[in-house]
């Protein structure tokens, strides 16, 4: 039986590049995104030598740009029915609110990568989910967005509102019997800690991330884990 498409958005790194991975070993077709039409291509290297019955979709665009996510649901609408949105496209600058631009670019930048950019592209599957009466969304939060830290500055605010946003999404969608969950990460061995002198177990592996996500989306359809908040063991950095 064909099953329906996962969509990841920022799979070719990270946290996303461990979801497709996850869900196209379990014979998920996935559809993905980046800037970088470089990086997707290796994705697809990687994957047609892994998994080469896998079906892999990409589309390089960068979705702080709202009219390159409009031609990214565009391509996503001719792919078939969606079953999964995973949310995971994100930036992070550190830095006090005090130091930002005052002409407010760094907050307005923030806001088009972590929040708008999973609020246009959740608003242009929700009506096909709606209409099917099925369907997870996942969005990439972070701990970040539970606690406040002295250099989260735009970044901090960005993710705040970007759980703001799943918990309106959960009670607005759960009559709809589309489950909603925010995904809570601390500090994940990505790209962002590049040219840490951090010892490797003072993170979370991408790959637990993911495995907690699929065994969330893996649930019964009468259960959701509202809220998924996942920390290294030695604690938060």
């Amino acid at each position: 039986m064909q099953k329906n498409i996962v969509v990841i958005t920022g799979g070719t790194k990270g946290i996303g590049r461990a979801l497709v991975l996850r869900f196209l070993r379990a014979g998920y077709p996935v559809a993905t995104c980046a800037r970088s039409a470089q990086d997707l291509q290796e994705l697809q290297t990687t994957v047609v030598a892994e998994l080469p019955a896998a079906q892999l979709h990409t589309h390089a665009a960068d979705l702080s740009q709202q009219n390159e996510t409009r031609r990214f649901t565009d391509f996503l609408s001719g792919l078939g029915q969606v079953e999964v949105l995973i949310n995971n496209t994100g930036s992070f600058i550190p830095g006090r609110l005090q130091d930002e631009p005052l002409d407010g670019s760094q907050l307005r930048q923030m806001l088009d990568v972590n929040l708008l950019s999973a609020y246009d592209v959740t608003l242009a599957l929700l009506p096909g989910l709606i209409t099917r009466r099925n369907g997870h969304i996942f969005n990439i939060c972070s701990t970040a967005s539970l606690t406040a830290y002295p250099n989260g500055g735009s970044y901090g605010i960005a993710k705040f509102a970007l759980l703001g946003m799943t918990k309106n999404l959960r009670e607005e969608l759960k009559q709809h019997n589309i489950r909603v969950t925010a995904v809570l990460p601390g500090a994940t061995l990505t790209a962002s800690w590049e040219g840490t002198d951090l010892p490797a177990e003072r993170f979370i592996k991408a790959e637990d991330v993911a495995e907690a996500i699929f065994s969330t989306f893996s649930l019964s359809p009468q259960a959701v884990i509202e809220e998924l908040l996942i920390r290294p063991q030695l604690g938060d950095l």
